[in-house]
């Protein structure tokens, strides 16, 4: 008898110890891991439904590996809340006046999740007409007409840079217009003649996606002799092109002329804010926090996702 029962607990024990070196091994791999996050659009094309995208649905790859989806849903009910700042470009031309009536009815017509800022970018800053506020009038009336200088040190980027490292640390999604020419002005001593893109631009990319900004940009002609510079202007328009790519946003311009209205453009971002979803997944951190890049895509047939090229992932622990 006292054999049996000794056999008996030999086996729980045997049993006991099996299991306890299986679960340290799923906690490893998930410590291993850490969780990041981005905000994803759905794009369909303009004639056709929105169809339901599941978490299954979703691939997201680093390099050639496949990562674990650990969270789908759309920017919906208490997960919908927007900080979206309008940021103009205080050097834009007269013709830009146009433009003010819409989007001040683009403002108003945000959902009360959604938290409206306006600022005018200059001198590599920017100056804040309105914080945050979901008393969408009061932002709407502080928009202005811009003063039409190019200021002394006048650079769409390093004015974006200084706006998202001011923001408020919020589980919000994050979002700026940015309507500018995209001219570079702050490295006007440059005589380089022939298509480029400022350095500042990528600072602004990295810092965008370390903090989960994403930047949709409209091309809106500047003042003075630049913007009438064929290189400065394209320049410049494949500037904030490349920057609303590589934060996941969208650009809008019609060639290198003011554009007639601003309400299409405004209608179609209007879209893209209704179809975005929160994603979640899993990355392998290196030593030290940085930048995680990343494809995404779906199996699911008419569908387009845009994305940051990347996102944070805190340093391994």
């Amino acid at each position: 008898m006292k054999s049996r029962m000794m056999k008996m607990f030999s086996a729980i024990t045997l049993v006991a110890m099996l299991m306890a070196s299986i679960v340290p091994m799923d906690a490893t791999e998930t410590a291993a891991n850490s969780i990041t996050r981005m905000t994803v659009t759905a794009n369909v094309a303009n004639d056709k439904r929105m169809p339901e995208i599941s978490q299954q649905d979703v691939i997201v790859k680093q390099g050639k590996q496949r990562l674990q989806v650990t969270e789908w849903v759309p920017a919906q009910g208490d997960r919908a809340g927007l900080e979206l700042f309008i940021l103009i470009d205080d050097a834009s031309n007269s013709n830009f006046g146009s433009h003010l009536d819409e989007l001040r009815t683009f403002i108003k017509a945000q959902p009360s999740t959604t938290s409206v800022g306006v600022g005018y970018m200059r001198n590599a800053t920017v100056q804040i007409e309105q914080n945050f506020t979901k008393d969408h009038a009061a932002a709407a009336k502080a928009l202005r007409l811009p003063t039409g200088s190019v200021g002394a040190y006048g650079s769409p980027y390093l004015s974006v840079i200084d706006l998202m490292k001011r923001w408020p640390d919020t589980q919000n999604r994050r979002e700026v217009v940015m309507v500018t020419d995209g001219i570079d002005r702050a490295r006007r001593d440059s005589h380089w003649r022939g298509l480029s893109v400022s350095p500042d631009l990528d600072s602004a990319g990295k810092v965008a996606m370390r903090t989960g900004t994403i930047i949709h940009t409209i091309y809106a002609p500047g003042a003075g002799r630049m913007n009438r510079n064929y290189w400065e202007a394209t320049n410049g328009q494949l500037g904030i092109a490349k920057l609303a790519d590589v934060t996941g946003g969208e650009a809008f311009f019609m060639g290198l002329q003011n554009p007639v209205s601003f309400t299409p453009y405004l209608n179609e971002l209007q879209k893209i804010l209704d179809n975005q979803y929160l994603l979640s997944f899993t990355a392998k951190p290196d030593k030290k926090a940085g930048l995680q890049y990343v494809t995404l895509s779906t199996e699911i047939a008419g569908v387009e996702l845009a994305a940051p090229d990347a996102a944070w992932a805190p340093a391994a622990k």
